[in-house]
């Protein structure tokens, strides 16, 4: 869960920030003041999400399935219920109001946000952080073996 949000915030955040605000430094460095704070809430979002993203996802793939179409099922599903959370409370971190802004734009924002997320999860973070996992198997199994 590390490596993934600490991924996906880091390109994420800025990317939709961009996007919202302008392709300026200026942009980017006031994202780098929050990016603790959204990581944080990305954090207790995935520990909220993540039994209703695993019975989603046990809904719509069977047990015979392929190991990579619930590894895919279970991405979408998980994407897209942060995806909807992170469209407001990221905004409101972002612009450090709570205002009715994120939730009256909700369906203009997202969008554009769930894509952005799932491409990074799917082609960024995932497969990063599963080799991390693969490599850190394969030097404790060389260590265990020697």
């Amino acid at each position: 869960m590390g490596i993934i949000s600490i991924i996906s915030v880091n390109i994420i955040a800025p990317l939709i920030t961009c996007f919202e605000a302008g392709f300026h430094l200026y942009v980017y460095q006031d994202v780098l003041t929050v990016l603790p704070f959204i990581w944080l809430s990305v954090i207790v979002i995935v520990l909220l999400t993540y039994v209703p993203a695993e019975k989603l996802t046990a809904k719509i793939v069977s047990e015979e399935d392929s190991f990579n179409a619930h590894i895919i099922i279970n991405i979408l599903c998980t994407v897209f219920m942060m995806s909807i959370l992170l469209t407001v409370i990221g905004t409101w971190i972002g612009t450090r109001s709570v205002t009715w802004e994120p939730i009256r734009m909700f369906f203009y924002k997202w969008p554009r946000n769930f894509a952005i997320s799932l491409f990074v999860e799917m082609r960024i973070a995932q497969p990063i952080a599963r080799l991390v996992i693969y490599r850190l198997h394969l030097c404790s199994d060389s260590n265990r073996n020697s």
